[in-house]
């Protein structure tokens, strides 16, 4: 069962080791520069491992954006053992129901690096559209609640 906790010293060393393909790394930062960012934005920002029972897959931060005041899928990855197996739309599903569930109602706002057509059809798959927007080399995509 797919299950989303907290990144805490328990489990930092496995989240840390978490890698996608080689041909994803352009996509996405490291887990380590998505945990710097968690630290220094600690009252906004919401770091989980993607779990798989007692295995962790994953990785996802879901957070506050104060510049634009508005809710974000801040960073997501699959392990590259993990994936195509129906773990990323489940844990996104997990993600997006935790800040629905903190905040309410809200809508969501994510960027896609242009080129990265998996993971723009994953979160077209569960609602989220391009708003048009490109800003600092990423397509923002929006989820209207």
């Amino acid at each position: 069962m797919v299950s989303l906790k907290p990144v805490t010293r328990e489990n930092l060393e496995e989240v840390l080791a978490l890698r996608v393909n080689e041909d994803q790394e352009k996509y996405v930062i490291s887990n380590a520069e998505s945990l710097s960012r968690a630290y220094v934005y600690f009252e906004t920002a919401y770091p989980f491992a993607i779990y798989d029972d007692d295995t962790i897959v994953g990785f996802i931060m879901m957070g506050y954006y104060e510049v634009k005041r508005y809710y974000t899928l801040w960073e997501f990855m699959i392990d590259s053992k993990y994936q195509n197996k129906g773990y990323g739309r489940q844990a996104l599903k997990l993600g997006l129901n935790f800040v629905k569930e903190k905040f309410g109602p809200v809508d969501i706002y994510t960027g896609v690096t242009p080129g990265n057509t998996v993971a723009k059809k994953l979160y077209e798959s569960v609602g989220f559209e391009s708003t048009g927007l490109l800003e600092l080399g990423m397509e923002e995509m929006r989820l209207k609640q």
